[in-house]
């Protein structure tokens, strides 16, 4: 899988311990292995490089030696619960459809998958109303998917059909061979015309909810993200960002980490005036772009890959939707009234 669904959110296992006065030194990983049921050194080495284990409230490495009194906080995610899919009819705007794959423009609003939460009304009960026999991987909750958007991200997204496109498009995604192209309008004037971010992204230590960059290479995973300046609205900007990798929310928190958070996008503390100034008419008209476009301004505009059977190149596009041109319409009336 590339990207990760925000509504897909992990349930983790809490534990606390305090070395004794005693304590040898150990290996933290050794440590939590002997202290833990059914833990795996792997799954707990996975669990410090993520930063879901701290010694006396610090991220520690794998290799760190405990010592006595030291207190540890451990969260390890576990599995949730099998659910049973039910299939929904669901609409689908498809782009593309053949025997191997099907390409798809999906909504705001709409879940890729059942999750912690979301038991139904998602994407993949709208794809089994619709196909049958979609391929699963190791996850049964998941037919289908080869990649995953967030709720309230628009766009492009490729389904698989068979388990031999389903093997070779999740090959695509791992080698980094496709193209993902987003368009996103972000807060502030963005001063270069095109950049790269790159930071490790993680789960936060203080919200499970959301993502951080780590300056640490360390702690997360390594992430890339290019972006080009499309067109400047003054206090806001729209990018195009190409994706070199696909970490949960990573334009997200990669924006953001850059000083240039998405519009309206509240996890992210884009939905509030950022820019500018607070003066009523400003505040009011913010607002009204607010109400406008009620989600963070990101659209997943095109995808490309090798189509799992005959090798050809594929490359899709899709307009942006509605509610980000409208609020594009609004900033171009601003800027040229102001």
């Amino acid at each position: 899988m590339a990207e990760e669904n925000e509504e897909n959110q992990e349930l983790f296992e809490h534990y606390n311990f305090t070395a004794d006065k005693g304590q040898e030194l150990l290996r933290v990983d050794k440590f939590l292995m002997d202290r833990i049921p059914n833990s795996t050194r792997n799954k707990l080495q996975q669990a410090i490089s993520d930063g879901n284990v701290l010694v006396n409230k610090e991220n520690v490495k794998a290799s760190y030696k405990v010592k006595p009194l030291d207190k540890i906080t451990v969260e390890l995610s576990y599995p949730p619960t099998e659910i049973e899919l039910i299939a929904e009819d669901i609409p689908l705007n498809i782009l593309y459809e053949d025997d191997d794959v099907v390409v798809l423009n999906k909504q705001a609003g709409l879940v890729v998958h059942p999750g912690y939460g979301n038991h139904s009304g998602t994407l993949v009960n709208g794809l089994i109303y619709h196909f049958e026999n979609l391929p699963n991987s190791d996850k049964n909750d998941r037919p289908g998917l080869v990649h995953r958007l967030d709720k309230n991200t628009t766009g492009i997204m490729v389904i698989a059909k068979t388990d031999q496109a389903l093997t070779h498009l999740g090959k695509q995604f791992f080698d980094r061979t496709t193209e993902r192209r987003y368009h996103a309008l972000v807060w502030g004037d963005v001063k270069e015309e095109e950049g790269t971010v790159t930071g490790n992204v993680g789960r936060s230590l203080k919200d499970r909810k959301i993502m951080q960059v780590f300056p640490e290479a360390e702690y997360g995973k390594h992430a890339v993200t290019h972006y080009k300046v499309l067109e400047r609205f003054g206090y806001v900007t729209l990018v195009e960002c190409k994706l070199e990798t696909g970490r949960t929310h990573q334009i997200r928190v990669h924006m953001k980490h850059i000083g240039h958070p998405l519009f309206n996008d509240f996890e992210y503390g884009g939905d509030r005036i950022l820019k500018g100034t607070s003066f009523t008419k400003y505040k009011q008209f913010i607002t009204n772009c607010f109400g406008i476009l009620p989600r963070q301004a990101l659209h997943a505009k095109s995808l490309g890959f090798e189509h799992p059977k005959t090798g050809k190149r594929l490359q899709f596009e899709s307009d942006l939707p509605e509610d980000m041109q409208s609020v594009l319409k609004k900033w171009e009336v601003y800027l040229a009234n102001r």
